[in-house]
């Protein structure tokens, strides 16, 4: 009872403390309650796991200990205090559920802000979970489809083929005779991962306004783009959307193949799909057994990993080895299988022309380039000062460029990277985190499979193939010929728009001559103020001299009054005058 009054306080504190009240995030007295509930948890499972220990030692630090008392008081002799405090900070994150462990996969791509430890720690978060309690799979399908589950389905398994902490799968077969697995969400989990993100928007939004690092990381739109994330995976037709768009990009390729979607079956909470037969990636001993060639295998990936995102630009951004599997056929060179494509990325076209220009430098080990294209870009202010970045930028990458090319990390050079342009005041792109992860997760995957691989000798041929694409002449066609009807269309406004340019540029001059004159004015006016301050100073001089020499203090009390007050005018005139 005392935790829970103690949650209702703090509660109040955060809509205190809360700087940017909106009405996006205005409670019901239903979700104020679920929101303080919600709070007691999280408080309860940071004490019984000791995760206070990540506060730095400060008078804040103390403040939130003795605030958390009650809550410290129930876990003090929890076996779960004890260990590795990161270690700790997993398991908590597992306890909370689906929304902890998503963000502790999203935050553990951000290895220029977290330690290493950490970062591998959250990195290694599962999402498996023992089957939850539900009605009879035949149910949920029937009140899905809306009619009884054998008019669809010929069979489907009692027992699902695995769960998670969002959502269950298992096997049917269709009328048609077609091996297939039925996704459903759990029951109830969309009100517990909304209660989440309120109380999480609400931190956001102390954070921003509290700290500059605060602003830069930008948590209210990283918890924005979350939100869209996690609620997207609720919503099973979106990832069933995802899978049919990867699908099509990659139909026919000889390195990828995605199942394919049964919509007539699928709806919000249930999705129908082929069912697949492939060795998890990361069973490395039996692709070995299949005489999988493991180089080629590591190479597909990196190749299909740049397709996604400069040819297609839409790449699976949930890349794991849970979510990837490789043909079993008899051939050397078997194509990988992608599943759960509930999280998928994307870039602007101007992100990802930066982006393919920045990696590009990096590889010919251009630092000036890489600064220049961070400002050009806007990922950094533009008054950041190039050659100063350039040389941050050459004290970070030319120790590791020392090493042979295969043992170097790309996904540690970008993370190195961000790091430094962060001392710079770089803008966090929450598109780029998703891109970061993907890109560490495909890394790693491919070092998994074949340890010898070099990224570099596989990616920068492709690099220079597509920046070699982008900029040829039939390229360039194609898009004036797809700008060809709006341009067409805006013909007839051309006279009214060269007018418009003329006048806004007369405007614009006089906006600079105003300019330069207001400027001229304003030196002249700091010149005038120093040259006060030094008579002032030799005012006060004078009767400081005056104040200890008796024959100085003589000389001026013998001096009429009129001069003095009208010299004392003047200087004051001189000195206070704006």
């Amino acid at each position: 009872m005392l935790t829970l009054r103690a949650s209702f306080t703090y509660y109040q504190a955060f809509e205190l403390l809360d700087p940017f009240k909106s009405p996006e995030i205005a409670l019901t007295r239903e979700a104020t309650v679920s929101s303080i509930t919600r709070l007691h948890k999280i408080l309860s499972v940071a004490a019984k796991y000791g995760l206070d220990d990540f506060l730095p030692a400060s008078r804040s630090r103390a403040a939130i200990v003795l605030a958390l008392l009650p809550y410290r008081l129930l876990g003090l002799f929890s076996s779960q205090r004890k260990g590795d405090r990161n270690t700790r900070l997993r398991l908590a994150l597992e306890e909370l559920g689906p929304i902890y462990i998503k963000l502790g996969q999203l935050v553990s791509t951000r290895r220029d802000f977290l330690d290493p430890e950490l970062a591998d720690e959250l990195q290694a978060l599962q999402d498996n979970v023992p089957p939850f309690p539900m009605p009879p799979i035949e149910t949920v399908v029937a009140a899905a489809l809306g009619a009884p589950a054998d008019e669809f389905f010929a069979s489907i398994d009692s027992q699902p083929l695995a769960s998670a902490s969002i959502a269950q799968v298992y096997g049917a077969t269709l009328l048609d005779g077609s091996e297939v697995v039925i996704k459903v969400v759990r029951p109830g989990i969309e009100a517990v991962v909304r209660s989440d993100i309120r109380l999480l928007k609400r931190l956001a939004r102390i954070v921003e306004g509290a700290s500059q690092i605060g602003r830069r990381l930008r948590p209210i739109e990283v918890i924005a783009d979350y939100e869209k994330i996690i609620l997207d995976e609720l919503n099973l037709q979106s990832e069933a959307a995802n899978t049919t768009q990867l699908r099509r990009n990659f139909e026919g390729s000889p390195d990828l193949y995605v199942p394919k979607i049964y919509w007539e079956y699928t709806r919000s909470k249930l999705l129908v799909m082929e069912r697949i037969d492939g060795i998890p990636v990361a069973n490395v001993d039996e692709l070995n057994a299949a005489g999988v060639d493991l180089k080629h295998l590591a190479e597909a990936g990196v190749n299909i990993f740049f397709t996604q995102v400069f040819e297609h630009n839409f790449f699976h951004a949930d890349m794991h080895p849970g979510n990837i599997f490789v043909a079993k056929t008899a051939t050397p060179k078997p194509n990988y299988i992608a599943i759960d494509c509930a999280i998928i990325g994307s870039l602007t076209e101007q992100d990802q022309d930066y982006l393919a220009k920045n990696l590009l430098a990096i590889f010919k080990q251009d630092y000036r380039r890489v600064a220049e294209l961070h400002v050009a870009c806007g990922w950094v202010p533009p008054t950041t000062r190039v050659h100063e970045f350039e040389s941050a930028i050459r004290a970070v990458c030319e120790p590791i460029f020392e090493k042979p090319l295969s043992e170097i990390s790309f996904g540690q050079i970008l993370v190195q990277l961000f790091a430094t342009a962060g001392r710079f005041d770089m803008q966090v792109q929450p598109s780029l985190v998703l891109l970061q992860k993907t890109l560490l997760n495909v890394e790693g995957l491919g070092r998994q499979l074949y340890p010898q691989l070099d990224l570099w000798q596989t990616a920068l041929p492709f690099l220079e193939r597509w920046n070699a694409k982008r900029l040829s002449p039939i390229t360039l066609l194609r898009k004036l010929q797809d700008n060809l009807p709006d341009l067409l269309e805006e013909l007839p406004n051309l006279p009214q728009l060269l007018a418009s340019a003329g006048s806004q540029g007369k405007q614009l001059a006089a906006i600079n001559a105003t300019l330069r004159e207001q400027q001229e004015a304003q030196a002249l006016r700091q010149a005038q103020s120093r040259r006060s301050d030094r008579l002032l100073a030799a005012l006060v001089a004078a009767a400081a001299l005056a104040s200890t020499n008796p024959a100085a203090r003589e000389a001026v009390t013998s001096t009429p009054s009129l001069p003095i007050l009208g010299a004392v005018i003047v200087v004051a005139f001189l000195c206070f005058r704006r």
